[in-house]
């Protein structure tokens, strides 16, 4: 390697003597990134972060979904590839029926199709704010750093009533206690993974990281959602102005961006 320390980085993985992603500087003096493998507890980034209240003591802000699952799980661990539209999905995604994968009726909401993954995610934070669109709902002026925690579940989307309806996870203008919060969060996948980590999407990546410090909540199994549930949440409205799903960020993998796990 001594005689190619003159060239560029670019030029020693054209050479192949560097992968893309050795070659890919981690961003530097942030705090642990997401998404991650929530089977794998070791983390380097130490960084002083508390966890969150739970989500009953803050109030909701935001929901919106990904296609795929942008963590990887013990029941999401398909790979599904690289870039926006790659991440996860869930195990038995080849096991679904011709029933399960038949076309809906209706077409509302964007970017999924029965036999896809999409991850959920239940913004709370600690500030006094209206649930609206996007994280920018979450803060205000008067409350410019909150504790954030997300609670996150990944669905396996099918074309069957029977299946979970997401109009039972939806806000709908639903206080208890004074907090906004939805009617209810998915129950009966697993114990859930708890960590701290950071916002997610895919503007971000290992070398570009997100500055919010996030508590994650992760369920480590999938669950089958109906699709006309989403399209029915998508034709009636709702205050995130939500009717598609989004793209992922990539897997975190670099010990120095992830927290250590202790649940």
């Amino acid at each position: 390697m001594a005689k190619y320390i003159g060239l560029t980085i670019a030029a020693l993985v054209g050479l192949g003597f560097l992968s893309q992603a050795q070659a890919e500087e981690l961003c530097q003096g942030f705090g642990p990134q997401t998404p991650r493998d929530i089977s794998q507890t070791a983390g380097l980034n130490t960084s002083s972060v508390s966890i969150a209240p739970s989500a009953d003591k803050l109030n909701l802000c935001n929901i919106h979904t990904h296609t795929n699952a942008e963590h990887k799980g013990p029941g999401f661990t398909v790979f599904a590839g690289d870039g926006d539209h790659g991440g996860y999905k869930c195990n038995e995604t080849a096991d679904l029926t011709e029933a399960e994968l038949a076309e809906p009726a209706g077409s509302a909401f964007h970017g999924v199709k029965p036999g896809d993954t999409i991850e959920v995610h239940w913004v709370h934070t600690s500030c006094n704010i209206t649930p609206g669109e996007g994280l920018g709902s979450c803060l205000s002026d008067a409350c410019a750093n909150p504790q954030l925690r997300v609670e996150a579940q990944v669905f396996l989307v099918v074309n069957d009533p029977k299946a979970l309806s997401f109009l039972d996870f939806d806000y709908d203008g639903n206080i208890v206690n004074g907090l906004h919060q939805a009617k209810s969060l998915p129950e009966g996948t697993g114990t859930p993974v708890t960590f701290i980590g950071s916002t997610t999407g895919p503007s971000f990546t290992q070398a570009t990281c997100s500055p919010l410090q996030v508590t994650w909540s992760v369920n480590p199994q999938c669950a089958k959602l109906d699709i006309n549930s989403l399209n029915a949440w998508a034709e009636k409205g709702n205050v995130f102005k939500e009717d598609h799903s989004h793209g992922i960020r990539q897997l975190v993998t670099a010990p120095e961006l992830l927290a250590p796990i202790s649940n």
